[in-house]
């Protein structure tokens, strides 16, 4: 279990490097959408290279970082049931969910979207758009981020089942609304204490 957890540990840094990466994408986003959109205004001129660039940079930062936020299990959860059940069965219902949703359909998708890039690539595929981009990189892209939500999947099982062992604490433990409302609260008083400190 050491080795898969080495692994495990190693996917994590991997995706956690280009998760937060990610970020200046969405900064680089708002500086193409804000320049083109004063350049249009003000001289008239518009580019749909430019405005397809919008949502590559939005769609990469998007596709890219959703292992990351697997990692980090940041992603929308209804907890009517789940904040209800004992920490074991969410461990559960976690792994389960994993194993029978996360990877069939992760694996399904990099399996069809292989072929579907490569022809995208070969056939030099263009927007149908007037001075459009090569459409192949967006394609890649979503390969590319249903390949690190894949191995993310295979983290997270690792890291499931050395926490129902015992061999590891949970690094995201569940908390209801109310608990993440305080340790929210918690965190920003220590943050000022920290702030006023330094004054």
């Amino acid at each position: 279990m050491r080795g898969l957890l080495g692994l495990s540990s190693i996917i994590d840094r991997v995706n956690e490097v280009i998760g937060r990466t990610m970020g200046w994408l969405i900064l680089i986003a708002v500086l193409v959408s804000a320049t083109n959109a004063v350049i249009r205004k003000l001289f008239s001129v518009s580019s749909n290279a430019w405005l397809e660039l919008q949502w590559y940079l939005f769609g990469a930062a998007f596709l890219l970082a959703a292992a990351y936020t697997l990692r980090d299990n940041g992603h929308v959860r209804i907890d009517v049931l789940y904040g209800r059940v004992s920490e074991r069965t969410r461990q559960w219902i976690d792994l389960l969910g994993h194993l029978f949703f996360l990877m069939p359909f992760s694996v399904l998708m990099v399996v069809y979207l292989v072929p579907y890039t490569v022809q995208s690539y070969t056939s030099g595929e263009v927007s149908t758009n007037s001075g459009g981009l090569i459409i192949w990189p967006a394609k890649a892209l979503m390969l590319v981020g249903f390949v690190l939500l894949t191995v993310q999947g295979i983290s997270e099982i690792i890291k499931k089942i050395a926490i129902m062992q015992g061999i590891i604490e949970d690094p995201n433990p569940f908390h209801n609304a109310k608990e993440q409302a305080e340790l929210e609260a918690q965190a920003l008083l220590e943050q000022a204490m920290k702030e006023e400190v330094r004054k």
